[in-house]
């Protein structure tokens, strides 16, 4: 099992596949396993890396939760360990701020970020009031009902209960993270990289609106932005087919070579 060392923390890692390389990292609830029918499909044509970040799955836990702060450091210790010259970076939910962190600080190696259903932690206030407005909103349901539709927990009781204990196999709950509000890289820092930025949003998300992730598409020249019909905030669960087909076109985007 590889392990990186991200100043002295170990952090886990999968790599499946061949070809160009796709760092898949994961929102609050989950770890390297969560993506299991993303690495079964994308690892066909691509190098798929599944990491945990610190307090999650197989990788060290912190005494008194992780610090979000840190999990760049963690994405850029599994980019040496695995020595990957090039590479997009997927990020969900909290997985996707370290993503766009990552890809500032290392514009040559990143080859573009995927920011499924967040913001990336983008520091703008208009982006940072509509996100809270959203959030205002979600908080307002069950929690079970921000992440999934009341029709996929009712017709597929046991998924939706695999899905509840894939945090049970972390150290860290989200109560337990530190500074995930602290403040991000601005507009300006994003589009100075010149990395490529791709947003994936589902139309029912509850966590985060489409009006809301269309608004910062629109701020950042360049961006690219898809809006699955009917899907969920938890996309890559629900409807795994569906987020396959739409990262593995972004991919062919990222990585023309690699078009059928």
């Amino acid at each position: 099992m590889p392990f990186a060392n991200a100043k002295g923390t170990k952090i886990y890692y999968e790599l499946n596949g061949a070809g160009p390389a796709l760092m898949l990292v994961h929102g609050s609830g989950g770890h390297h396993m969560a993506w299991w029918r993303q690495v079964a499909y994308l690892s066909r044509w691509y190098t798929i890396v599944a990491i945990d970040l610190r307090g999650f799955g197989n990788s060290d836990p912190v005494e008194g939760g992780p610090d979000s702060q840190d999990f760049v450091d963690d994405i850029e210790a599994v980019l040496d360990h695995s020595e990957l010259a090039r590479c997009a970076i997927l990020g969900q939910s909290i997985g996707a701020a370290p993503a766009v962190r990552a890809a500032l600080r290392r514009p040559q190696q990143v080859s573009a970020v995927l920011l499924a259903h967040s913001l990336g932690g983008i520091s703008d206030p208009e982006l940072a009031a509509l996100a809270a407005a959203n959030r205002a909103e979600a908080e307002k349901l069950p929690i079970m009902d921000r992440l999934l539709t009341k029709e996929f927990q009712q017709g597929n009781p046991a998924e939706t209960f695999l899905f509840k204990q894939m945090g049970t196999f972390n150290h860290a709950t989200m109560r337990d993270l530190r500074n995930l509000s602290a403040q991000g890289p601005t507009i300006e820092d994003v589009i100075a990289s010149k990395v490529p930025l791709y947003f994936i949003n589902g139309e029912r998300d509850a966590v985060l609106w489409t009006s809301t992730v269309r608004r910062a598409h629109e701020k950042i020249p360049g961006s690219k932005l898809v809006v699955v019909p009917n899907g969920p905030h938890s996309l890559y669960w629900e409807r795994p087919e569906m987020f396959n087909l739409v990262v593995h076109q972004l991919l062919q985007d990222i990585y023309p070579e690699t078009a059928v």
